[in-house]
């Protein structure tokens, strides 16, 4: 049976995720039994995973904040066995431990076409984009044409407005009787820290003030803090699409990082 295959658009995998991440390990765990995935993500990545030990939901207002019990929290929101990581070196790990079992990676090369069967009633698989195009549209000399990829199964990963994605939402009309699609906007960072300020382990969420005033605001969203060893802290500020415009032109002169998720 031929290896599975994995396409990317960037030029090596995990290059394009920018994200602090409290990690569930059982999935990873069952997928790599009886190996240490703690200690060679720190060896192999130089990176942390630094374990949960203390869970704070806060309710901002303007002049302060109130937190959230534990016991009215949701048990998505306990995180009791979880661990705080870089979800980017994590995807780098595990492209390390796929290549290993014969899975092959082609990083740098999109996906721009959809591959259907004949009467066009199941996927095929999907084809590259061809490369070495000029301005003009015209083939240069380092012209490379894409390649097809078939597949008895593919999977497309690609976030919430994946090209792909669309056009297999348009062909097979996915979206009829669904929702409508709620989108959001994310400004992440990770900051180093004083050693003085940092708590290992330590997660926050908040909710509230600036973006909410009442339960049913229509304007809706939030931050999180993560603290991940020796001294980094993942943050990110969450809003609802429908102010997003507005809040990157107010911050855009501020020279922050500005991740869409």
């Amino acid at each position: 049976m031929k290896p599975p295959s994995i396409t990317s658009t960037s030029t090596s995998v995990g290059a394009h995720i920018l994200s602090g991440n409290v990690f569930d390990p059982r999935a990873i765990e069952e997928l790599l039994p009886g190996q240490d995935w703690k200690s060679e993500l720190l060896e192999q990545q130089s990176s942390h995973a630094t374990p949960v030990k203390k869970d704070e939901f806060l309710l901002l207002t303007k002049d302060s904040s109130y937190e959230i019990p534990g016991f009215l929290l949701p048990k998505q929101l306990h995180n009791d066995g979880n661990y705080v990581i870089s979800l980017g070196q994590l995807c780098r790990y595990l492209g390390t431990k796929a290549e290993e079992m014969g899975v092959e990676i082609y990083a740098g090369f999109a996906a721009s076409e959809v591959l259907f069967n004949d009467d066009k009633t199941a996927v095929k698989g999907i084809a590259t984009r061809d490369m070495g195009i000029g301005k003009d549209g015209k083939p240069k000399e380092t012209f490379e044409r894409g390649v097809e990829l078939h597949a008895r199964q593919t999977l497309f990963a690609e976030g919430a407005r994946g090209s792909c994605s669309e056009s297999l939402i348009s062909h097979f009309n996915l979206r009829e009787g669904k929702s409508t699609q709620t989108f959001g906007l994310g400004i992440k960072e990770v900051w180093e820290i004083p050693e003085e300020n940092f708590k290992p382990g330590l997660v926050q969420h908040t909710l509230g003030y600036p973006l909410q005033s009442t339960w049913n605001d229509k304007t809706f969203g939030g931050t999180f803090l993560y603290h991940q060893e020796p001294n980094l802290v993942h943050g990110e500020y969450i809003i609802n699409i429908c102010i997003c415009i507005v809040l990157y032109f107010i911050l855009a002169s501020s020279s922050s990082i500005f991740v869409a998720s």
